[in-house]
C-alpha cells in the first residue's frame, strides 16, 4: 500500500506529523475499517525515515483505538471506525443554545465591534486605561521571578477559592486606607479581574426577569452580562451629578452603579444623593453593586469615599479591579461582599474556575504590601495631572464654547459634548480620517442618546500628543 503523507522539517516532530497525516486518513475515510496498514519498516522505506519514527506514530495510534495489531499478520485500522462518523463536516450543525448562551451571542456583534475599532491611529483617545508607560515592569518581573523560585511545591497545588490571604490583607488594607472602604481580610474575594466579579454577582443574586436598576448611559459590561442572564433592566437617568435616585423604580432586587466617576459620563455622585441611593436600597430590601474601577485617581479636592463606606446595613458589594492601576492582562480584581453573600459568592467562584493565580496573588500582595503599588500611584497621579492639564487647555484652544465637559474630575477619562448638533458617527469617521482615534458615547444609552458625546481617554498619551489630537479634533466639531 501506497501512503501519501507530506511532511516537514518546520512542522514539528516527524513521528507526529505521521500520527496526524494517518489519523486523517482514517477519519476522512481513505482507510476504512479493517484495511491493513504497510508495515513500519514499509512506510519508513516510503516517507524515506527511520523506522523508529514510524512506530512511534503506530504507537499513539493504537493507544487511541485507531488501529489494532494482529499477531503474526500485521497492523490494521480498528473494527467498527465507520467512517461516516468520523469525517469532520464541512458545515458546522446548528446547535441549540441556552437562554444565556442566546444572551451571549446576541453580546458577541457588540463586543466584536469594539475591539475591531483599536485601529493604528496617530493618536487614539482609548477608554478609562491604565498607564503601561509608566508602570514598573523590572521591579515587578523581580518579584514574580523570585515567588517563581521561592515557591513551595505546596503553593503549586489548587488554592483557596476566595484568593491567597496575603493579597486579601494587602487589599483590605489598602482600601480601608485609600478609599475608606470597611472591611476586613475575610470580606474579600479575588477574581479574575471586575467582569468576574460582575458575572459572579449576576449569577449568585438574579433569576430570569428580575428587575434591575442600571444608570443611563452605563458601561457595556455591566449592561451585557444583565441581558445575557435575562434580567430586565430599568435605566435610570444620569444628569450632572451622577444617577438621579427620584428615578429609581419602586422595585428592583438591584442597582448597579459607578458613584465615583460615573461610566462613561465621568460625573461625580454627591453626598446627598449617595445618601437617597441607599435609603432606596434599604426602603426597597435591594442590593446596590459599587463598581469602583477608577477610584484612585482624583485631581481636586479631597479624595473621595467609597460608597459602601456609607453603608451600615450589608446592602453594598463593592467591586475593584488592578486593570487600570497595575496592567489588564494580570486579570486580578476583588469584590467585598456583605458576611451574608461571602459564601454563596465564594462557592461560584469555585465553580467558575476554581481561583485565580497563585504566583500572580503572591506577586501582587508584595507588591502591594512593599509600597510599590502606592508609589506607583503617585506617579501616575502625577502623570495624569499633566495630561489633563494638557488635555483641558487644549480643549479651551481649540474647542472653547463649542462643547460642554464633564469628567475632568476624577479618572483617566472625559466627555465632550458638543453644543451644535452633529452626527457622533461623523465625528468619530472624521476624526479617524485625520489619525485620531474617538469613541462616541451613544453605544452606552439604553435609550436612545439625546445628544452626540465624544469619549476621550487620556492615560497613554504624552501631553504633546493630547494637545494634537485636540487640535485635530477641533477641525471636525
Amino acid at each position: 500500500m501506497q501512503l501519501v503523507i507530506p511532511l516537514s522539517r518546520e512542522d514539528g516532530p516527524l513521528f507526529r506529523q505521521v500520527y496526524l497525516g494517518l489519523r486523517q486518513a482514517i477519519r476522512s475515510g481513505a482507510l476504512n475499517s479493517g484495511e491493513q496498514l504497510p508495515s513500519t519498516r514499509d512506510l519508513a522505506h516510503q516517507l524515506s525515515i527511520s523506522r523508529t519514527v514510524v512506530l512511534l506514530a503506530y504507537d499513539q495510534l493504537m493507544a487511541e483505538g485507531f488501529i489494532a495489531g494482529r499477531g503474526g499478520s500485521g497492523t490494521y485500522v480498528a473494527e467498527g471506525l465507520s467512517s461516516s462518523r468520523l469525517v469532520v463536516a464541512k458545515k458546522s450543525p446548528k446547535l441549540r443554545l441556552s437562554r444565556f448562551g442566546a444572551g451571549a451571542a446576541e453580546a458577541a456583534q457588540a463586543i466584536r465591534l469594539r475591539r475591531s475599532s483599536r485601529l493604528p491611529y496617530d493618536f487614539a483617545f482609548g477608554g478609562s486605561e491604565s498607564d503601561l508607560e509608566t508602570f514598573p515592569f523590572e521591579a515587578w518581573r523581580r518579584i514574580l521571578l523570585r515567588r517563581a523560585r521561592m515557591a513551595p511545591v505546596v503553593d503549586l497545588d489548587y488554592g483557596p477559592a476566595a484568593g491567597s490571604l496575603g493579597l486579601r490583607e494587602a487589599i483590605c488594607s489598602h482600601l480601608r486606607r485609600a478609599r475608606a472602604v470597611a472591611c476586613d481580610p475575610s470580606d474579600v474575594i479575588v477574581v479574575n479581574g471586575s467582569q468576574q466579579a460582575l458575572d459572579l454577582i449576576v449569577r449568585v443574586l438574579l433569576e430570569r426577569g428580575d428587575r434591575v436598576a442600571i444608570e443611563d448611559p452605563s458601561y457595556q459590561g455591566t449592561k451585557r452580562i444583565l441581558l445575557a442572564a435575562g434580567a430586565r433592566l430599568i435605566p435610570v437617568p444620569v444628569d450632572r451629578d451622577g444617577l438621579n435616585p427620584a428615578k429609581l423604580p419602586a422595585s428592583a432586587r438591584a442597582c448597579f452603579v459607578t458613584p465615583s466617576h460615573q461610566f462613561p459620563t465621568g460625573v461625580i455622585l454627591p453626598l446627598a444623593r449617595r445618601l437617597a441611593l441607599l435609603e432606596w436600597a434599604k426602603r426597597e430590601n435591594s442590593v446596590i453593586v459599587e463598581d469602583d474601577y477608577d477610584g484612585e485617581f482624583r485631581y481636586e479636592g479631597h479624595p473621595l469615599e467609597s460608597l459602601q463606606g456609607l453603608d451600615a446595613e450589608g446592602r453594598i458589594i463593592y467591586v475593584g479591579t488592578f486593570s487600570r492601576t497595575v496592567f489588564p492582562s494580570l486579570r486580578v480584581g476583588y469584590l467585598i461582599a456583605p458576611k451574608s453573600l461571602h459564601a454563596a459568592l465564594t462557592a461560584a467562584k469555585w465553580l467558575n474556575d476554581q481561583h485565580s493565580p497563585t504566583l500572580e496573588q503572591q506577586t501582587l500582595a508584595e507588591f502591594i504590601a512593599g509600597g510599590g503599588y502606592e508609589r506607583h500611584l503617585r506617579r501616575v497621579r502625577r502623570r495624569n495631572t499633566a495630561r489633563r492639564e494638557a488635555l483641558l487647555e487644549a480643549v479651551r484652544q481649540y474647542l472653547g464654547d463649542g462643547v460642554e465637559l464633564t469628567g475632568d474630575g476624577a479618572g483617566a477619562h472625559v466627555v465632550l459634548w458638543p453644543r451644535r448638533r452633529i452626527s457622533e458617527d461623523s465625528i468619530v469617521a472624521q476624526a479617524a480620517a485625520r489619525g485620531v482615534g474617538v469613541y462616541g458615547i451613544a453605544p452606552y444609552f439604553l435609550r436612545k442618546a439625546s445628544r452626540a458625546g465624544i469619549l476621550l481617554g487620556y492615560s497613554r498619551l504624552r501631553e504633546s500628543e493630547i494637545r494634537e489630537g485636540i487640535r485635530r479634533l477641533g477641525e471636525v466639531i
